[in-house]
């Protein structure tokens, strides 16, 4: 291994031991020193070497100390602590080792020695840090196929409804503008943390994917549905929950699709149980489609459709409002409520015309 930038410090009172250190090491690293436990942790703080060479008996502050701090903070909790110490019981190798340590040399010590435990460390830290980078990078590239694939399975439902382009960027935004709000109330917080809003705000443009399935007489019908077109358009929710389920299957049960598929099959899910397409209720409803649902209800009724023009903001809330204990779980209509500011932004800045964004604030 070639002296490619790695700092080496050297942390002893006794200036020969720093003198014998320097000369074995500085021909192949950059070499720091300090002579007590408080300025190296200073100067470690500062700038973080690739690796320290620690005493354990220094004044105030001793090798132990200072191992332990230096295992404690996020920024300096990897770097390779060797300790080279006069204390030659087992008991205290042990301890050294049990505080984070990567070796522990006795003295007196052969340079040698020491250069080649540097030297081994070094190339450790060296292919564990190429690993972190390649698994940081290798994480990068499936969430962004995750991603992407989540995108165009939603896109491909959404051609079948050329009239509500928006709908999938727009729902997607009220879902985890309403998930941010909900995560406030001692309900909903134990089940909304980052990481699921975020898988939450992922999935929901695939709460429709099961309309692929749906004939298109019944889809772009501009009137109303007969009872057997309103039944065959219900089924959507079931094929999409079964073609969900398979790819969670191939997933794993902790995979996005878990949310993908709860939001598919229960969004249409009423709280009084009048909805479908099961006729569950209240908290029976997965959170995650209790939430789609008036993300859904409110992109539907401030959006032109076939059988309707586009409603205002005020009136749709009024709608969702109205809907408080029947169709949606009241807690969720309040917070939706309170975050109508935000709603609206979101509505304006994605509508699919001037007519739908003139219709928001009329």
């Amino acid at each position: 291994m070639e002296s490619i930038n790695f700092t080496v410090m050297v942390v002893d009172d006794t200036e020969a031991n720093i003198d014998v250190l320097v000369n074995t090491l500085e021909d192949m690293y950059d070499v720091r020193v300090a002579m007590d436990g408080e300025t190296a942790l200073e100067d470690i703080m500062e700038d973080p070497p690739d690796l320290i060479l620690l005493d354990i008996m220094m004044p105030n502050i001793d090798g132990y100390e200072v191992c332990r701090r230096l295992k404690e903070n996020e920024s300096t909790k990897n770097i390779p602590v060797i300790f080279l110490t006069a204390m030659t019981d087992e008991k205290d190798e042990a301890k050294g080792l049990l505080l984070g340590a990567v070796d522990y040399v006795t003295k007196p010590f052969s340079p040698d020695l020491v250069k080649a435990r540097v030297k081994n460390q070094l190339e450790l830290k060296k292919y564990r840090d190429n690993l972190e980078e390649l698994v940081q990078e290798r994480t990068k590239e499936l969430m962004l196929t995750q991603d992407v694939t989540i995108y165009s399975l939603a896109c491909l439902a959404e051609t079948r409804d050329p009239e509500t382009g928006g709908h999938i960027l727009r729902t997607q935004q009220y879902v985890k503008i309403l998930a941010e709000q909900l995560k406030n109330n001692p309900k909903f917080k134990d089940f909304l943390d980052d990481k699921t809003i975020d898988l939450l705000f992922k999935s929901a443009p695939l709460h429709d994917i099961g309309k692929v399935g749906v004939p298109d007489n019944i889809l772009m019908k501009p009137g109303k549905l007969s009872d057997e077109e309103f039944a065959e358009m219900k089924k959507h929710t079931i094929r999409g929950r079964d073609a969900l389920r398979f790819a969670e299957l191939k997933l794993g049960g902790n995979s996005f699709m878990k949310y993908a598929r709860e939001i598919a099959y229960t969004h249409q899910e009423k709280w009084d149980g009048t909805g479908y397409p099961e006729g569950i209720k209240g908290d029976e409803i997965p959170i995650s489609g209790r939430i789609m649902a008036i993300a859904d209800v409110y992109d539907a009724l401030v959006s032109k459709r076939f059988y309707k023009p586009a409603f205002s903001h005020k009136k749709a809330l009024e709608i969702i409002k109205e809907g408080k204990g029947k169709h949606f779980d009241p807690d969720m209509v309040d917070a939706f409520l309170d975050v109508g500011d935000k709603v609206i932004k979101v509505a304006i800045e994605f509508a699919d015309s001037d007519e739908e964004r003139a219709a928001l604030t009329s």
